[in-house]
């Protein structure tokens, strides 16, 4: 059987315009071809916008890469419900559609989950970001996408400084210093068990802890209390994802609050778990054999 691994042009090998941190991309078909083939599957990397994409071909489709979505959001929204009409979509487009505006973080907010303190911003100016900081009580600020990944347009500010140009609606939240002196935290959900954790650094004088920024990251054996919040995070979905990413970092009560729950296409950190692909080639086998009929 066929399973697609969705990518984007700007991930899959040899395209001109091949983003630096591409190699996650490497790292993960690395991972999941072996594990799947010794269980009967092959998995290729497909764009999500490939016209010639045969998706019925596929027994399922793994959103990947698709590290280009945020600038193309009802496209890519289009493309997976056509994709979710031809083959099983892991995860459902209905998922992501939810978890695609940063949004979300309110719901599960409601739902229990201690989240950073946020204002949303439509429109980003002076203006706005002056009330922002007011509201928050807070003279440093991280302003981020509602949709977007990657540190992608987000900007950190602090009180009275010039506001950059912010195209795009905005959430401002107050920068937590234990992301500089800690680190951010992932864990790894497949199928709703754990598979591993790890925390991701930034180079000194820098925040952005993503691997293009220079970001480091470094396996960890978390603790009980960090391991049951982060899983109490994916217990607040309906049901549980093919794979879930939940960000986390350390407030200054010395709890973790969430920071992004990542269900569309988060790198899943294979060379700090050497456990992931086996565990998404059995957790989409089973899915398969209880999945009813395309």
């Amino acid at each position: 059987m066929k399973i697609a691994y969705l990518a984007s042009q700007v991930t899959l090998p040899g395209t001109p315009n091949r983003r630096d941190d591409a190699f996650e991309h490497d790292y993960m078909m690395d991972a999941l071809r072996p594990a799947f083939a010794a269980r009967g599957m092959t998995v290729q990397d497909v764009s999500w916008d490939d016209p010639e994409a045969d998706w019925s071909s596929y027994g399922a489709v793994i959103i990947g890469t698709t590290w280009d979505y945020w600038d193309r959001q009802e496209e890519f929204l289009a493309a997976l419900e056509r994709i979710q009409a031809a083959t099983r979509l892991y995860n459902p487009a209905e998922l992501v559609r939810w978890n695609i505006h940063k949004t979300y973080l309110r719901d599960l907010e409601a739902r229990g989950a201690r989240i950073i303190p946020t204002v949303w911003l439509d429109k980003a100016n002076a203006a706005s970001a002056a009330a922002a900081f007011d509201t928050l009580r807070a003279d440093d600020l991280v302003f981020k996408r509602q949709v977007g990944a990657g540190a992608d347009g987000q900007h950190r500010l602090q009180r009275g400084e010039a506001v950059p140009d912010m195209p795009h609606p905005m959430m401002a939240q107050p920068f937590l210093p234990a992301i500089q002196t800690e680190g951010e935290y992932s864990f790894i959900f497949i199928g709703g068990k754990f598979c591993h954790a790890l925390v991701k650094r930034a180079v000194p004088g820098d925040y952005r802890i993503q691997s293009k920024y220079g970001g480091k990251e470094t396996p960890v054996d978390p603790p009980a209390d960090d391991l049951s919040d982060a899983a109490a995070i994916t217990a607040m979905l309906d049901e549980a994802p093919l794979y879930a990413r939940v960000d986390m970092v350390r407030g200054e009560d010395g709890r973790l609050v969430l920071m992004e729950l990542e269900a569309i296409e988060p790198y899943l950190y294979p060379v700090e778990g050497p456990r992931l692909g086996e565990m998404l080639a059995e957790a989409v086998a089973e899915r398969l054999e209880t999945a009813p009929a395309q």
